[in-house]
């Protein structure tokens, strides 16, 4: 059986969905208009929309069920 690498990330989530949204966004950019590039402007999309979930489920006033 396989042992399964480990690395403690640096960065947070939240962080590391803003950079990677914001790395797919620039590289948009550069494309002309068509699939390739809305795909990449709709991974940027959803990297925000994890980022922006992982701050409201981290968030102080959210208080788990009873």
């Amino acid at each position: 059986m396989q042992r399964r690498r480990r690395f403690k990330q640096i960065l947070s989530l939240e962080e590391r969905l803003a950079r990677e949204a914001q790395r797919l966004r620039v590289e948009a950019q550069s494309l002309p208009p068509g699939f390739r590039r809305d795909q990449l402007l709709r991974k940027a999309r959803q990297c925000e929309t994890g980022s922006h979930v992982s701050e409201w489920l981290h968030s102080p006033g959210l208080r788990p069920p009873t």
